[in-house]
C-alpha cells in the first residue's frame, strides 16, 4: 500500500497537486481505518488529504481515473505473469529514434503502466508552450509539439500490430486479442490526455449551475411537472418576483402621485413668509388601481397551474383596489375571506378542502357561469379584470357562452390562462374556440416564466 500511494502521489504532483510530505503521513494513518476494498472508502481518505480546493479536486479525481482506473492493470488486477511478461516484450521491442527518444520512452512508460514520466511530458508542453531544445519561438510550438507526440502513438500503434502479425502462429488468438485491446485502450487514453478531449472522469461530475441559468430552467418547467422539491423553490422564486415587482408599482405610483397645485395649502403656507409663495403646495393623486375577479377551475387537471396562479395574485393585492376569488368545478363558491384571513400556502390547503364545491364532480363552465351571473354579476364594472383560469373542458356540456360576453361587456378586461397545451384547445369536449371570441386576451399559462409575463403586464 505504501509503495502504491507514493506512486500516486508522484503523478499527483506531476499532474499540479501540491501534496506535502505530512499529507501523505496523514493519508498512510488513515487507510487503515477504512475498508481499501471499498472504492468510496478508499478515494474519499486520498481525495480528504490531497484535495483541499474545488479546483484541486477536478485535478485530484482526473488523475485518481487515470492512475486507479485507466492503468489498473499495472497493479496487478487480473492479468496472468506471461500476459505481462508479453506486454514488457513488446514494448523493449521498440526502438525509438535518437531524436524523440525521451518522448518515445515516456509513451512506452506509460503503456507500461507508469504515467509519471508522459505526465511530465503533458505538463511541459502546456507550460513551457515546447521544449526549448526544438527551438521554436512562436505560440505554435505546443501544438507542433503535440503533433510529434501523435505521430510517435501512430508508429508505436503499427509497432504492435506488426508484433502480433508476426508472431501469429506463436501467440494464440486470444491473448493476442487481450493483447491487441489492452494497447489499443492505453494508447486511447494517451490520446485523451493529450487532445483535452473529454474524459470519462467528468461524465459523471454535475457542472456548476449558476442561479439565474438555474431559475430559468425552473421556469421552463410545466407546474404539473414540479416535484415537492422544486415546488419549494418556486415558491421562494415567486417571493423574489413579487417585492421587484412591488417596488416597481410603488416607484411608479411615488412618481405619479403629484397631481394639481392645490392653492389653499399654498397660500397658507405662504403666510409663513409674509404672503410671498416659497413653498407650492400640489394635491396627492391617488393611484389608478384595478379591481381583480379571479374564477378558477380546481379540478385534478389544472389545480397546479391555478395554485400558482392564485400565490402571485394574492401575493401582489396591494397593487389593486380589490381582489376577489372564486373557485369552481361544477359550482362556484368565493374563497375570498380565506386567503383574506390565513398565510398563502395555508389558504390553499384550505380551499382545496374546505370549500363549498364538490371537487370529484365533473367540470360545468355552463353551471359555473349561471350560478356567477344570478349571485355576483354586480361586482362586475369598468375598473374589473376578469381573470379564467381553467381548460374550457365543459364535458359536453351547454358552455353558456352568451353570459361570458354579457360579464365582457361589464369589466374592463377579460382574460383567460388556459393550462393546457395549445396544441389540444379545441379538441374533444373543450370549448376553447366557443369562449375566445368573447376574452379580450387568451394565454397559454403552464410555467413560471409565462405566469411572470402574463403578472408584468397586468400589474406594470
Amino acid at each position: 500500500m505504501l509503495n502504491l500511494v507514493s506512486r500516486f502521489v508522484s503523478c499527483a504532483r506531476v499532474g499540479g497537486l501540491k501534496i506535502s510530505t505530512s499529507e501523505v503521513l496523514d493519508c498512510l494513518g488513515q487507510i487503515p481505518f477504512v475498508d481499501v476494498l471499498d472504492e468510496s472508502q478508499f478515494a474519499a481518505v486520498l481525495r480528504a488529504n490531497f484535495a483541499k480546493s474545488r479546483r484541486e479536486q477536478s485535478k485530484f479525481d482526473h488523475i485518481y481515473h487515470l492512475f486507479f482506473h485507466e492503468l489498473r492493470n499495472d497493479i496487478g488486477i487480473g492479468h496472468a505473469k506471461e500476459f505481462e511478461d508479453l506486454v514488457h516484450t513488446i514494448l523493449e521491442g521498440l526502438k525509438p529514434e535518437s531524436n524523440d527518444a525521451q518522448s518515445f520512452q515516456a509513451i512506452l512508460n506509460y503503456l507500461d503502466g507508469n504515467p509519471l514520466y508522459y505526465l511530465e511530458e503533458i505538463v511541459n508542453l502546456d507550460s513551457n508552450g515546447g521544449r526549448p531544445d526544438q527551438g521554436m519561438g512562436s505560440n505554435l510550438g505546443s501544438l507542433v509539439r503535440r503533433l510529434q507526440i501523435v505521430q510517435l502513438l501512430n508508429r508505436i500503434d503499427n509497432g504492435i500490430s506488426d508484433f502480433l502479425a508476426q508472431n501469429r502462429n506463436r501467440i494464440n488468438w486470444e491473448t493476442r486479442q487481450d493483447l491487441s485491446n489492452h494497447f489499443n485502450a492505453r494508447t486511447q487514453s494517451a490520446r485523451r490526455l493529450l487532445l483535452h478531449t473529454t474524459r470519462p472522469y467528468e461524465e459523471d461530475q454535475g457542472r456548476t449551475q449558476s442561479y439565474q441559468s438555474h431559475l430559468g430552467r425552473l421556469g421552463q418547467i410545466p407546474f404539473a411537472s414540479l416535484t415537492p422539491r422544486e415546488i419549494e423553490e418556486m415558491r421562494d422564486v415567486i417571493e423574489q418576483l413579487v417585492r421587484k415587482l412591488k417596488d416597481k408599482v410603488t416607484l411608479r405610483y411615488a412618481r405619479q402621485k403629484r397631481g394639481i397645485l392645490d392653492v389653499k395649502k399654498t397660500l397658507r403656507r405662504a403666510a409663513r413668509y409674509q404672503g410671498t409663495p416659497m413653498e407650492l403646495v400640489f394635491r396627492n393623486r391617488p393611484p389608478r388601481k384595478g379591481k381583480i375577479v379571479t374564477l378558477c377551475d380546481v379540478s385534478n387537471s389544472v389545480w397546479s397551474s391555478a395554485r400558482f396562479m392564485l400565490n402571485m395574485i394574492y401575493s401582489l393585492q396591494e397593487c389593486f383596489i380589490q381582489v376577489r376569488t372564486f373557485i369552481f368545478v361544477a359550482g362556484l363558491d368565493e374563497v375570498t375571506q380565506i386567503f383574506e384571513n390565513y398565510e398563502i400556502n395555508q389558504a390553499i390547503t384550505k380551499v382545496l378542502g374546505e370549500a363549498d364545491v364538490n371537487y370529484s364532480a365533473s367540470t360545468d363552465y355552463g353551471v359555473t357561469l349561471r350560478q356567477f351571473k344570478k349571485r355576483h354579476m354586480d361586482i362586475l364594472n369598468k375598473k374589473t379584470t376578469l381573470i379564467i383560469i381553467g381548460d374550457a373542458r365543459t364535458n359536453y356540456a351547454n358552455p353558456e357562452e352568451e353570459i361570458l360576453e354579457e360579464m365582457r361587456e361589464r369589466c374592463r378586461r377579460v382574460v383567460w390562462l388556459n393550462p393546457e397545451t395549445e396544441l389540444f384547445w379545441n379538441s374533444g369536449d373543450s370549448e376553447m374556440r366557443t369562449y375566445q371570441p368573447h376574452c379580450h386576451e387568451v394565454r397559454l399559462c403552464q410555467n413560471l416564466n409565462q405566469l411572470l409575463d402574463f403578472i408584468q403586464k397586468l400589474v406594470l
